[in-house]
This record gives C-alpha cells, sequence and structure tokens, in this order.
C-alpha cells in the first residue's frame, strides 16, 4: 500500500533529482547549460509540475460566441466533443508574466480573429505559473511550452491535424513559450513573437529563446526592447524572420510610463518591479498586433538597419519587392523567408488604432519673397476626419521647397483635401500674404505622388484649401 501510494505520487508531483525534474507526459527538465548557467542566464530553479500551475485550454469558435469550452489533451474526448473542427486553421493565444489567459486581451483577441476568419482559437491560460517571481516564471515557460506541444501531438493523433495549420501568437515570456513548443514540433506554420520578454533572453542560445528555426515563419513585434541607458522587458536583437521595431521600438508614443536609465546592476531591481516599469510600451505589441487584424494597410514597416536612418528618410519608399505589414498580416509579404533577421522599421499614432502612412511632402510656397514664421498642414478624408502637422518654422522664402517625411495618421487613398496654414513671428508685417501654389507628396508604400494646387495667397491665421489637381 506504502510502495504504492509512492508511485501515485511520482506520477503526480513529478521526480526531483539533483539539477533535474521530470513530468509524466512532458518528459524531464534539467538547469544544466543553456537553460542556466550562461551568460545573460545567471539563474537557478526547475519548472513547476503542470498541476501545480492549472494549465488550460479554452477554445473559442463562431460557433461558442463569447463563451468558450475547456477542452484538455490528457481528455482528448473534450476536444472532439467541442466546437474544434480539423477543417479551420488555429491559433493559439499565449499570455506573459503576472498576466491570464481566462479574460483581458487574449480573450479579446480571440474574439477579433473570429470576426474576420472562420478558425479554432485557443486562449492559452498558466496564469498560477506566471504569478509569482519574475524568475519562477521563465523556469515554468518550458513545462507550459511542452503542455502546447503536447496538444498540438494530440490533435495530429485524433484528427491527422498538420502543424502547417498552426499559429501560435505569444506576449512576453509567452513569445518564448511559443517558441519552446516549436522547438518540439516541427512545422508549425507560424509563431509571432510580442515583445519577446529580454531579461534571461537577451543574447542566450536559440534553445532558449524564440528563434526563426522554431516554426515555417517566425514575425516579431518589439515594442519595449532593453537597449542600454534605457531598461526594457523586451528583446532587442532580432529572433525572427521578420522583426519589427515599431518607434524604434523602445519607447512608444501615447505612453506616460516612464522608462528609467539604470546601470546593469540595478538590473534585478528592474525585474523585480516589472509590471510597473515600461507596462504600457510592453502592451502597446499585442495592441498593435490586436488592431491591425482591422487596420491590414496602416502599419508598413520599411527595411532599414537602424532606426536613426528610418526617420531620416534613407529607407523611403519601399523597395521594389515591397514591404510587410506589421501585424497580422506580416505574413502575406512575398519575400518573408528571404533570410533571417530582417530588420523593420515604422512610426505609429499615440492612440489607438496607432495606424500611420509615412509620406514625403514637398510645398512651394507664393507670396511674400520672405517672412519668417511656421508652415501646419491639415489633412482632411472623406469621412470628416482632420490631422494637423507642422512642417517648418523660421524663416519662409519663395524660392524655397519646404520637405518633410510625415508619418500620418489619415490613410492616403481617403485625403480629400489639404489646408495650408502659416502663422507668423512676432516682428512679420501684418499684411505678408503666404500661400502654397502646390503641394506634392510621395507615397511610401509605392512611390506614388499626389499633386495638390492652391491658388492665391492668404494672411496667418487663415486656412488655404488645396485639392487635388
Amino acid at each position: 500500500m506504502v510502495a504504492g501510494m509512492w508511485i501515485i505520487a511520482f506520477y503526480l508531483l513529478g521526480t526531483v533529482a539533483g539539477k533535474e525534474v521530470c513530468y509524466p507526459r512532458l518528459g524531464c527538465f534539467t538547469d544544466d547549460p543553456p537553460w542556466s548557467g550562461v551568460p545573460g542566464r545567471l539563474l537557478t530553479g526547475l519548472p513547476d509540475s503542470p498541476e501545480h500551475m492549472h494549465i488550460s485550454f479554452s477554445l473559442y469558435t463562431r460557433e461558442t460566441g463569447n463563451n468558450s469550452q475547456v477542452i484538455s489533451a490528457i481528455k482528448s474526448s473534450t476536444i472532439q466533443n467541442s466546437h474544434f473542427s480539423s477543417h479551420r486553421k488555429t491559433s493559439f493565444i499565449i499570455h506573459g508574466f503576472g498576466s491570464t489567459g481566462k479574460k483581458g486581451w487574449v480573450v479579446e483577441m480571440c474574439l477579433l480573429l473570429l470576426e474576420v476568419e472562420n478558425i479554432n482559437c485557443i486562449a492559452v491560460d498558466w496564469e498560477e505559473g506566471a504569478k509569482g517571481t519574475y524568475i519562477s516564471a521563465v523556469n515554468n515557460i518550458r513545462v507550459i511550452g511542452a503542455e502546447v506541444a503536447y496538444f498540438i501531438n494530440t490533435l495530429q493523433k485524433l484528427f491527422r491535424y498538420s502543424p502547417d495549420e498552426i499559429h501560435l501568437i505569444g506576449h512576453s515570456l509567452g513569445a518564448h513559450t511559443a517558441g519552446e513548443a516549436g522547438r518540439r514540433i516541427q512545422g508549425i506554420r507560424r509563431i509571432t513573437g510580442l515583445d519577446p520578454a529580454g531579461p534571461y533572453f537577451e543574447g542566450t542560445p536559440p534553445e532558449v529563446r524564440l528563434d526563426p528555426s522554431d516554426a515555417n515563419f517566425v514575425d516579431v513585434i518589439h515594442s519595449n526592447a532593453a537597449h542600454f541607458p534605457a531598461v526594457g522587458l523586451g528583446m532587442y536583437n532580432t529572433t525572427g524572420h521578420l522583426d519589427f521595431y515599431p518607434n524604434g521600438g523602445t519607447v512608444m508614443p501615447g505612453c506616460n510610463d516612464l522608462i528609467p536609465e539604470m546601470k546593469p546592476s540595478d538590473f534585478e531591481v528592474m525585474i523585480a518591479d516589472a509590471t510597473v516599469i515600461g507596462g504600457c510600451h510592453h502592451s502597446r505589441s499585442h495592441e498593435f498586433y490586436f488592431e491591425s487584424i482591422l487596420y491590414p494597410t496602416g502599419y508598413l514597416g520599411y527595411p532599414c538597419e537602424t532606426y536613426k536612418s528610418f526617420e531620416s528618410g534613407d529607407c523611403f519608399p519601399c523597395p521594389q519587392e515591397g514591404c510587410p505589414m506589421m501585424g497580422h498580416y506580416a505574413d502575406k509579404f512575398p519575400a518573408k523567408l528571404k533570410r533571417v533577421n530582417q530588420k523593420y522599421f515604422l512610426n505609429t499614432a499615440a492612440d489607438p488604432p496607432f495606424t500611420a502612412w509615412r509620406q514625403k511632402v514637398f510645398i512651394k510656397l507664393s507670396g511674400v519673397k520672405k517672412t519668417r514664421g511656421d508652415i501646419n498642414l491639415v489633412f482632411h478624408d472623406t469621412e470628416g476626419n482632420t490631422k494637423e502637422y507642422e512642417i517648418t518654422s523660421g524663416l519662409l522664402s519663395q524660392d524655397q521647397v519646404y520637405t518633410k517625411y510625415l508619418d500620418v495618421e489619415i490613410n492616403p487613398k481617403h485625403i480629400k483635401e489639404i489646408e495650408f496654414l502659416w502663422n507668423k513671428a512676432i516682428f512679420t508685417l501684418l499684411w505678408a500674404r503666404l500661400g502654397a501654389e502646390t503641394i506634392k507628396i510621395i507615397h511610401g508604400e509605392d512611390g506614388h505622388m499626389s499633386t495638390f494646387c492652391g491658388r492665391g495667397t492668404v494672411t496667418y491665421g487663415v486656412p488655404q484649401l488645396l485639392t487635388p489637381c
């Protein structure tokens, strides 16, 4: 009887032997290198058992509506009796540290995906394994990844379901969880890493973190990359086929939480407060992905080596092979597998839906020969939306063409008219008049040029309307 109890305890709790722990179905986990004791990963500990973490898989389909069905690979009848269909593609959504898969962005992502695609969407919850210390959560993702792989194996056995039908979407530690599942199951169609966690993953061997070999296609959004002296929660280095760096990848417009400057020795302090520091910037990655589902053209990424080069216009417009869209439709890019570690940069708006279209604007002035002041343009679309942008300030000359790269929040295909506005400097003559003779716009996506023409001149503060010509 006693021996039988020990056998049951072995299967329920796993067995720890030195630096290794083994769990039924999932195999054994060690803390040997590269899992610990390598540069950038000087951590200790082993993953908790799957039972301790209460891992669950909730299925959302068009049949379930806003509700879900809890399904289990251990009790495969729950999958067979659910609305899971082997004739549909499947997306797994995996949260990160301190989060949950039972509510919030994970569920919202599933419901939105179902609006645009008839798929199986599975929300993976490992809240109990993600709520302790950050280091324990880092260790735990190996078991979560093994559980996702076990689930995919079960689908293969039950339905002859191909991994090529599967898309794993993971945020922060969830991105590396997806990588662990992909390391175990070859042939997964796509993994999307949403700001993959940086601490204990940056600069580590590929086995430990998300990398391009984990799926047929790996795309990554970096929104809070740790780039010293700034400290962030995400990775800075490329870790996919296509790596997108919106707004440079570290600090996101519209986020008010500060990204402090710290010494490497302060690193553990940052980890201890990981849910506070950079939280908004870190979360932007899954917010960008969410919005990209509905706005497929507003997240164009430009191939560039650095954000500075992108900002200065060195990588404008898109090359002949085109540019990929960051987010849900990144897999539509024909050259996505041309090589690994392709870097793409873009700017976004500060508020939802965060979309922006990069354009190069040229303004030719008419009116007084020279004056001082500033020039703004107001874009109007066909639905009555407007957005104002400053072009230049200082000496304004009739002989000069003023140029600026703008990330306009209005889709260029919907621009109906443009207003030219100028304001005088303190000592500018009251009767001075200026106008925009022409405004030419080069669109970043295809290099196409649009021209808007104006008539006459206006005094300061009075708008001049320009229409396509």
